[in-house]
């Protein structure tokens, strides 16, 4: 048996013939910049969110980026981040001219460490960036309690989270701005780059539209430096199909979440048993183990995919070396040693499952 560790050709089979109708109507539309498909994700993506308004993207990267400059973050300004998190949060704010400030996270969560926060707040600190990461909403109370107290902007990274709830309240509008991907890997994903920025703030979102159609409301008028990022309709158009699905798929990872920590819990490996079951929506089920590339080897062996989110911590990376040289995160580089990403996508099948379970089984006993 073959287990892929996502199977993106079987979530496009199942809704093939409500996807490729909606896209060739795009396609004779003529309109393949903006317009109302685009408007239409937009809206029902708030709604589903629970935010008031959504700005279509081009990706991920950008609406990490268009969020810090939007909220005036500027040259020298500080901004707290992971230091576990996809490099993506870090480049944000670099590209920005900020210092992305790092935070070791908690061991048990892979999130932020919240009661770390305090200490890396600076005179210079503007923002916070709370990533949401493996589909699971940080404790964005203490968070929030310090940005006010602090006067600092809140902006959520909730790229692996869409559908993803914090005490009961979808996350899209806790922060000041809340950035989202939609690469194809995703909960929700396109058939392509594509992003958005949901918030409670009108004028903000106003001012990201601007920012990511050439700093132009109105057509050859521009009123500040902006660039091109731009949810194109044929995206969204997926997006919009993929998002009425998107409950559905996210109870079916719960599902398979719910069999891994069953069936896995009386092995030599550290399940992820803090994540809150209910309103994460599992992008990823991320296990620890101290020989994990010996059982990543011998799944792969046995034709099963695993992945390892995310090897190299970005303060050690090349492009971080001279600026973080000699910065080090003990807790960040145990969980980048062990972290082993099980198959999870909604389109796996229970046989499949049960199949990497017991090969699980076999080499942790």
């Amino acid at each position: 048996m073959k287990v892929p560790f996502l199977n993106l050709k079987s979530g496009y089979h199942e809704i093939q013939n409500d996807l490729d109708s909606k896209i060739l109507k795009v396609l004779h539309s003529g309109q393949y910049i903006g317009g109302p498909a685009v408007k239409a994700f937009e809206d029902n993506f708030a709604n589903f969110v629970e935010a008031p308004y959504c700005v279509g993207l081009a990706n991920g990267l950008d609406a990490l980026e268009i969020s810090i400059k939007a909220l005036g973050i500027k040259e020298g300004d500080e901004v707290i981040v992971p230091s576990h998190t996809f490099i993506a949060t870090w480049l944000a704010v670099s590209n920005c001219g900020a210092i992305p400030v790092p935070v070791r996270p908690n061991i048990e969560t892979c999130l932020i460490d919240t009661s770390e926060i305090e200490k890396a707040i600076t005179k210079r600190t503007k923002a916070i960036i709370p990533v949401h990461l493996y589909g699971q909403s940080v404790d964005l109370d203490p968070i929030l309690d310090l940005a006010n107290a602090y006067n600092l902007y809140v902006i959520e990274d909730a790229a692996q989270a869409h559908g993803a709830s914090y005490k009961s309240t979808k996350l899209g509008s806790h922060g000041d701005v809340v950035a989202w991907s939609f690469y194809p890997g995703k909960n929700l994903g396109a058939f392509g780059d594509a992003g958005a920025i949901t918030t409670k703030n009108y004028d903000l979102a106003e001012k990201i539209r601007i920012l990511g159609n050439y700093g132009a409301r109105e057509k050859y008028v521009h009123n500040v430096i902006g660039s091109n990022s731009r949810l194109d309709p044929i995206q969204a158009t997926i997006l919009d199909v993929k998002l009425k699905y998107l409950d559905e798929w996210n109870s079916r990872r719960v599902e398979i979440a719910k069999k891994y920590l069953k069936e896995l819990a009386n092995f030599d490996l550290n399940l992820p048993t803090k994540f809150d079951l209910e309103n994460s929506v599992w992008h990823i089920f991320p296990i620890r183990v101290l020989n994990r590339d010996e059982l990543s080897t011998n799944l792969a062996n046995d034709n099963i995919e695993t992945l390892v989110h995310y090897p190299i911590p970005p303060y050690l990376q090349k492009a971080y070396k001279k600026e973080f040289q000699g910065f080090q995160c003990s807790r960040t580089e145990e969980i980048t040693s062990q972290l082993l990403s099980l198959p999870i996508g909604p389109h796996l099948g229970m046989q499949e499952v049960e199949f990497v379970i017991g090969k699980i089984k076999y080499y942790c006993s």
